[in-house]
């Protein structure tokens, strides 16, 4: 009496699945990744070292164009939107990022508002 089946379980594993899987998941998040300095400005050059902390970033543009983390921002409601934002940060760090040619009562502006709130300011400069 034969009770051997005719098919037979291959014990080799196929990498190929796994590999159009992890290349989908590498495109998906490229796709989905932000860019966090998208405005194009001319920053004034200087020396200093680079950091990664952020919280927000406030941009001011030669049009003396006020920006939130690439959003757009009347000066007036600048202060009340950097409250919402750092309301639940336990340093609260902002990038100030005014462009070569930007009045320097512009900046000070932002530095008023972060002095009157605790926060600190980190002005991005070009290097040198």
């Amino acid at each position: 009496m034969k009770l051997k089946g005719r098919n037979k379980v291959s014990p080799e594993f196929s990498m190929s699945s796994m590999t159009d899987i992890v290349f989908l998941l590498l495109v998906f998040f490229m796709l989905t990744s932000s860019v966090p300095n998208a405005l194009d400005l001319l920053l004034p050059k200087a020396k200093g070292k680079s950091t990664n902390v952020q919280n927000v970033s406030v941009s001011i543009n030669k049009k003396l164009e006020y920006y939130l983390d690439n959003l757009k921002v009347n000066p007036e409601f600048l202060e009340t939107e950097l409250k919402r934002k750092l309301k639940d940060q336990e340093t609260p760090t902002i990038i100030l990022r005014a462009e070569e040619g930007v009045p320097i009562e512009k900046a000070v502006d932002v530095m008023d508002i972060a002095n009157r709130n605790n926060y600190k300011v980190i002005l991005a400069v070009r290097p040198k």
